[in-house]
């Protein structure tokens, strides 16, 4: 964070100061949540969780060196009292995004932020120092953290906008208004949450709209809710995709033996090779729009195709493929699921496959009402007609859909398994797997299934586990 005095963090988000001996001590590293990750000279935000009561902490983390606590009472050490501590957090992001100086990059869409943000700071490290969203921190708490991670040295802050509504991306545009606005795609994400694609579109749109004139809005060229987005901002409007109209675009794409992708970028700039480190088609879209961001802001072709290329996964449970000393490879995706990135995960194993038997253990997708069955059943299918050696549905009723799916579409009936919980999947793998067979893990984070990954690593380590 940049260096800011205890009074004038006080005067900024409209907080009293309270057992504060000197207000001139300044905060001079990062602002955090977690008593844990408390550095000397943090300041440390006391929130009031559903278990945990942030205040209790606050003896201990300033013994750890936190300067003061930002709380919503009085907690017997230095402190800053305000009425809402997330409204501070958010006033205090918002005043020093203003004085950092750095280009502000916001991305938003339906599946696969997180891998492009990770992407997109991969490729903009090469330019200058930069600070970016970790994991998927990307609501109204975990982003005003982000920004006040940087430092007077940030030239680029990259940060992920997630929405569960209309609104959201709107408030958080507020505390952080972006230079450069992405948005990847609508999809089917939360759509029980928001009642339609098109709601989705809107709330994702408040990105593009929330742009100055002299900005640029970066669109998805072979979405057509994302393209249509043009027309809701005045800023520069550069298009990403495989269409032939796309400004950044990819040529000859191809996957390799392992499932990595590989193709030609071109941009306004010239044309590079791209062959990527990462697993799945998907990602080329992904790398499309990181390599869109990096042109807009003055790197070249090369430089982007040589950065994409070497760029790896930063984030836990996405696409990490472990390969056991026995030759059974392990893909856990288990962070997350939704229809699209479901589909993108089960192409990509069919690809990393090649004639290696192949497993798809999934279990349900969240937040999709009335559209649940419906698309359970369309990626039981979809497991089959890829040609996945065996589903393993894991859970209940929606994972009673993902097997009936397969079952229905399946010539044998021996193309799906529903087994009831991560354990019993555990059990089966453990009697089943043989050398060189492929695994893929994925569900909604709610389900858990990346106790299944681990177990399965586990199971395998005799000696050290090589991860790809």
């Amino acid at each position: 964070m940049i260096a800011l005095s205890l009074a004038e963090i006080a005067e900024v988000v409209g907080g009293q100061t309270h057992d504060i001996p000197d207000p001139s001590v300044q905060v001079t590293a990062p602002v955090v949540r977690d008593s844990r990750e408390v550095q000397p000279g943090s300041l440390f935000a006391a929130f009031v969780g559903e278990r945990v009561d942030g205040h209790d902490f606050a003896a201990q983390v300033v013994e750890a060196g936190a300067v003061a606590v930002l709380a919503s009472r009085p907690v017997g050490v230095p402190a800053i009292v305000v009425e809402d501590v997330q409204s501070a957090l958010g006033a205090l992001a918002r005043h020093v995004v203003r004085r950092l100086g750095a280009t502000l990059v916001a991305l938003t869409g339906s599946a696969g932020k997180t891998s492009t943000k990770d992407l997109i700071a991969q490729v903009l490290q090469r330019k200058a120092p930069t600070v970016f969203t970790p994991g998927s921190l990307n609501n109204e708490i975990g982003l005003p953290l982000t920004a006040l991670s940087a430092t007077e040295e940030t030239r680029f802050l990259v940060l992920e906008m997630g929405a569960r509504g209309i609104g959201h991306i709107r408030y958080l545009t507020d505390l952080t208004p972006p230079k450069i606005g992405l948005v990847l795609n609508v999809g089917t994400a939360h759509i029980g949450e928001f009642g339609g694609r098109e709601q989705i579109a809107q709330a994702k749109g408040e990105l593009v709209e929330s742009l100055p004139e002299d900005g640029a809005a970066i669109l998805n060229a072979d979405d057509p809710l994302v393209r249509a987005m043009a027309s809701r901002t005045k800023a520069k409007v550069l298009l990403f995709g495989e269409a032939d109209e796309a400004d950044v675009r990819a040529e000859n794409v191809r996957l390799t033996d392992s499932g990595q992708p590989a193709f030609t970028l071109h941009t306004p700039s010239g044309a590079s090779d791209v062959t990527m480190r990462l697993y799945g088609e998907h990602h080329v879209s992904n790398a499309l729009a990181a390599a869109a961001v990096a042109h807009e802001l003055g790197m070249s072709a090369e430089e982007i195709a040589t950065a994409l290329s070497e760029a790896g996964s930063l984030s836990r449970w996405r696409m990490e493929v472990t390969e056991r000393p026995d030759g059974v490879t392990i893909v856990n995706d288990a962070y997350n699921a939704n229809p699209e990135s479901m589909r993108a995960a089960l192409r990509a194993l069919a690809a990393m496959g090649n004639g290696r038997r192949t497993w798809a253990v999934l279990g349900k997708m969240a937040e999709l009402g009335d559209e649940a069955l419906a698309e359970h059943d369309a990626v039981g299918r979809l497991a089959v007609r890829l040609n996945v050696g065996k589903l393993v549905a894991v859970g209940g009723r929606e994972a009673s859909w993902l097997q009936l799916g397969a079952y229905n579409e399946g010539s044998w009936g021996e193309e799906s398994v529903h087994v009831s919980d991560a354990q019993a999947a555990v059990d089966l793998l453990r009697s089943e797997l043989r050398p060189g067979d492929v695994v893929l893990v994925k569900a909604s984070r709610s389900v858990g299934l990346e106790s299944v990954a681990q177990a399965l690593l586990e199971t395998g380590a005799e000696g050290e586990v090589a991860a790809r």
